[in-house]
């Protein structure tokens, strides 16, 4: 394993401490944020059972506000994934942020088992072989050998300890940071697998929850390895559906939900085609899972599913890199790699053992091998306890702010609805038909947030005006430049190809 944290770690450059609010938070610098932050750490035994037992560092970054008469609601960001750092992906965020940051702190708590907090990192595959990534026995021979790895690490005294990372466990280390730094009440900004962790932790600490922002909504009851199948393939029907009804994507690709059938037949398929990352002509069998990976990944975000109609068809006729690009765009992108064993340790505690009682049905494309997979997985990884109180949402004592994307694969409108009414008249749902998994960073996202989260009273705060949002456009359809040149009387057209 190489982890993230240690190369975070070393980048994280401490320099004069500093104290505020009984927090002793040390003046560093975090790679991708201009200027210097302040870091804090909150000692937490790893089993809340035996607080003399092992205990664990949890990390965190204050990025103070502006103004010097600030508020005291900090906003603490929560990561997705799960297994994603939230002081990783803390350079991409505090854009979002810039206007609550001029009175307000700004919080990244890496959740225990993500970045620096006792990190469970499995080695990077995105630029192993296609071969390998292609093959479901390597991809469980990798996960076995990961599981064997952490439990060499120096915070995992026992088996069992894989099962002290699930979300109740780590929404208290949060409310740790929270009394550290001496705030009464925080604001919560949770992000698809971060809402779920937001919900939790008003949950278990109501009264310190002043506002919460959930986008792209993962409720606690979702049994991922399931909606997995059924909301992707709802999404990728809904976007066959839309190319059909425009008409300059109908004229280009009259074939494409023909073409994707027939790659679909096709598999698993002996094939050669370049690396996405490292460019290096390979050969390996394309699989259905691999193919569907790629379709579902594009899904993600509209403008990159906007390519999708010419590397489908690309696709069904033997050129396989665009398709693959597309998913390998999105997997390399700063602060996607997940600790995947926090993510097992979470997935395999909260959500298979629902899934066996789950009533969504598997899409007809991607059937049931996510499930598969992570019943194989989960065979092996020790369980946490999960509390049974966690898989209800009661009334929110305070506002809550929920967005989705209708084009969203992984957690559409559907789950913000159902959370929205649970939540009750504090909480409303803002649906933005055109998209995709995550709501904030577009249009006018952030300054929505803000409003809400600046608001003065609750009412405010419930009545936030969020129309701007429905203006948002779906991309056009891309078609990619072929070179081809017009007909000349001096040259003759070449046949166009692609």
């Amino acid at each position: 394993m190489k982890p993230y944290a240690v190369a975070l770690g070393a980048a994280l450059i401490m320099s004069a401490a500093s104290s505020r609010a009984g927090a002793a938070l040390t003046e560093c610098r975090v790679p991708g944020i201009r200027n210097s932050v302040l870091c804090g750490v909150v000692q937490r035994a790893l089993d809340p059972a035996r607080p003399a037992g092992t205990v664990i560092d949890v990390h965190y970054v204050v990025v103070p506000a502006m103004a010097r008469r600030k508020l005291a609601d900090p906003v603490f960001l929560l990561a997705g994934g799960p297994g994603q750092s939230a002081i990783g992906v803390a350079p991409q965020m505090l854009g979002l942020f810039s206007r609550l940051n001029n009175r307000r702190d700004i919080v990244f708590v890496d959740q225990r088992g993500t970045g620096l907090s006792a990190p469970l990192n499995c080695a990077d595959t995105r630029r192993e072989p296609l071969a390998e990534q292609a093959d479901p026995q390597r991809q469980l021979q990798q996960i076995e050998a990961c599981r064997t790895a952490l439990l060499k690490l120096p915070y995992i005294k026992a088996p069992a300890d894989l099962g002290l990372f699930t979300t109740t466990i780590a929404m208290q280390d949060l409310d740790a940071v929270r009394l550290q730094l001496g705030a009464a009440q925080v604001n919560l900004v949770g992000v698809s697998y971060g809402t779920r962790a937001a919900l939790e932790y008003q949950r278990q600490f109501p009264a310190q929850v002043r506002r919460s922002v959930l986008d792209a909504v993962a409720p606690p009851d979702m049994a991922l390895p399931v909606s997995f199948s059924t909301d992707g393939q709802a999404a990728l029907d809904a976007w066959l559906a839309a190319c059909e009804a425009e008409p300059a994507c109908a004229r280009n690709h009259p074939a494409l939900r023909a073409d994707w059938h027939a790659l679909l037949r096709k598999l698993p398929l002996a094939t050669a085609a370049a690396h996405p990352l490292t460019g290096q002509p390979e050969r390996f069998v394309l699989t259905r899972q691999m193919a569907l990976a790629a379709v579902r990944s594009a899904l993600y975000v509209p403008a990159v599913a906007a390519a999708l109609p010419a590397a489908i068809a690309d696709a069904a006729r033997g050129r396989l890199e665009p398709l693959l690009g597309l998913n390998a765009l999105l997997a390399s992108r700063k602060g996607v790699q997940l600790a995947m064993g926090m993510h097992f340790s979470v997935v395999c505690a909260e959500d298979m053992p629902r899934a066996a009682r789950a009533t969504d049905a598997p899409g007809a494309d991607f059937g049931t091998d996510q499930m598969e997979l992570y019943g194989k997985v989960c065979a092996n990884w020790p369980r946490g306890d999960v509390p049974a109180a966690f898989y209800t949402v009661a009334p929110s004592q305070s506002p809550a702010l929920l967005f989705s994307g209708g084009l969203d694969p992984a957690t559409p409108p559907r789950h913000g609805a159902r959370m929205a009414r649970a939540l009750g008249p504090n909480a409303v749902h803002v649906v933005v038909a055109n998209a995709g998994h995550g709501v904030m960073a577009i249009g006018c996202g952030r300054d929505v947030v803000y409003r809400f989260i600046d608001a003065g009273d609750s009412a405010a705060a419930v009545a936030v005006d969020a129309a701007c949002l429905k203006a948002v456009p779906r991309p056009p359809v891309f078609e990619p430049i072929t070179g081809d040149a017009p007909a000349s009387a001096s040259a003759p057209a070449a046949p166009a190809s692609r």
